[in-house]
């Protein structure tokens, strides 16, 4: 064999000489045309044969030798390794069987693919899907100035803070005024997201097999994070105050709620309920989760003071989002812990590196000091309240034989239920694929579903954005094409 007539160099190739002979001779011991233990020409030879430069040879041998595919010695021509073939022989085909076979992941993680959490349909921005906030309206160029200000600032900074005081003193002052939260800065805790909130609840309170009560319907993020720690999870019918109290024999471990608008119905629980509530959680033995994901907007009445106010035994653990207010991106959320879990839930956050981005919580703490935050949550309280109200009138006057909406009195988002008992799940087919984006009342059971009915964002949405999909909506529910108004 000459091996030059198995090479074809290019001087005009932008890779260069050196770079072209590496890789052809890498090539050609790869697919078995040098075999192992050849001996390769001098670089002498070969850069004469190749009308090449001797260092052109000299480093493409050298960079193949420490590649493991050329021994080298002085004076001694290069002589190709002797594992060549084994390291480049095609793997055997696994029998039918063991590719069958499922990949080593947790029993939780085995389950993912069934379920519809996050929603698989969920790829476009399209009206009416529920749970978003109108980035259109947000002040984007005043919180750009903001992360301005905290990038120039942070190289000042104690970067080791994971939890930016500046941002704790802000949320503890609006939580005590707007949502009656009692705490100090130090049990405020910053995360990526409100899921990331439940992940470390999970991960510190809750022991594989322990009971944990969530309502049904209710969030699936919830059931999901408890479910990924082990936890037995039980859902707990609702009634017209939202979550009603078990009788059991049992306390459970955990309680998860939405107390102040219950997700999804947007019922409020009274004082009373409450009250009840807080009593059924067995001291020592029973934590509360109170999730207020949107406790911002309320429009007909004051919003009722968070559960935690109420608390005096320091068993519940308070969550809230600055993506309902704000915006998604702004991907932050943060936890409100009884002050004997401070410092473990601080050091499990590290553990568990579910650490929000300090440059971002400066921006925030400044967003909030000089008044954009309450600013912009009064504007879109008036926003929201219009789009809700607009939503309403639309599905009465387009849809009244076929839905009923109830009115929630704060929140994001609004049922509709059917008069005839339709299935929402094929309903709720039909519209996505016409191009309105609702959710299956049905699907956010955590046991068999009792509520048929449609869940529909109203936030996201422009009036003329919520006429044209109610009349879409008209058009597939009742077959009857929509008049405009």
């Amino acid at each position: 064999m000459i091996l030059a007539e198995l090479l074809a160099l290019k001087r005009a190739d932008d890779a260069g000489l050196a770079a072209q002979l590496t890789q052809q001779l890498r090539a050609l011991m790869a697919g078995g045309r040098i075999r192992s233990g050849a001996m390769l020409p001098s670089s002498r030879n070969l850069a004469a044969e190749l009308d090449v430069a001797r260092n052109t040879v000299t480093h493409a041998y050298e960079q193949l030798a420490a590649e493991g595919y050329l021994r080298v010695a002085a004076r001694r021509r290069p002589v190709v390794t002797d594992d060549i073939e084994a390291r480049f022989a095609k793997p055997a085909l696994a029998p039918k069987r063991e590719a069958a076979r499922k990949p080593l992941l947790s029993p939780w993680a085995l389950q993912l693919s069934d379920s519809d959490w996050p929603l698989s349909y969920q790829a476009d921005f399209r009206p009416l899907r529920p749970g978003l906030a109108d980035a259109r309206e947000f002040p984007h160029e005043i919180w750009a100035r903001c992360l301005r200000r905290s990038a120039l600032r942070r190289r000042f900074n104690d970067q080791t803070v994971v939890n930016r005081p500046g941002l704790r003193e802000a949320l503890c002052d609006y939580l005590e005024v707007n949502r009656g939260v009692r705490a100090e800065a130090d049990q405020i805790l910053i995360l990526p997201t409100a899921q990331a909130a439940l992940t470390l609840i999970a991960a510190t309170t809750i022991v594989a097999g322990d009971a944990v009560w969530t309502e049904d319907p209710g969030y699936p993020g919830a059931a999901a994070a408890f479910r990924a720690a082990g936890a037995d999870v039980v859902g707990v019918r609702l009634d017209q105050w939202g979550m009603m109290r078990m009788r059991a024999t049992r306390a459970p471990k955990l309680i998860f709620t939405t107390p102040s608008h219950q997700h999804p119905t947007g019922r409020v629980m009274p004082v009373a309920r409450r009250t009840e509530l807080l009593a059924s959680a067995e001291r020592g033995k029973t934590w509360i989760v109170e999730d207020d994901y949107d406790g911002e907007f309320h429009y007909d009445s004051r919003p009722m003071p968070a559960l935690q106010g109420l608390d005096r035994e320091g068993r519940v653990l308070y969550l809230g989002t600055f993506a309902k207010a704000m915006t998604a991106d702004i991907r932050l959320g943060y936890l409100v812990v009884p002050p004997q879990l401070a410092r473990t839930m601080e050091i499990a956050q590290r553990h568990l590196g579910l650490i929000a981005s300090v440059h971002v919580q400066e921006a925030l703490a400044g967003f909030m000091a000089d008044g954009h935050f309450l600013a912009h949550v009064r504007r879109m309280r008036r926003i929201y309240r219009g789009r809700r109200d607009h939503l309403a009138t639309a599905l009465t006057r387009h849809l009244d034989p076929v839905l009923t909406a109830e009115i929630p009195p704060g929140g994001m988002q609004l049922i509709a239920r059917f008069k005839d008992g339709t299935a929402d799940r094929n309903a709720v087919a039909r519209l996505v694929a016409a191009g309105v984006e609702v959710r299956a009342l049905s699907s956010l059971a955590l046991q068999r579903p009792h509520d048929h009915g449609l869940l529909l964002g109203f936030a996201a949405w422009r009036e003329n954005e919520i006429g044209a999909a109610v009349r879409i909506m008209a058009n597939c529910l009742t077959g009857k094409r929509a008049a405009r108004g």
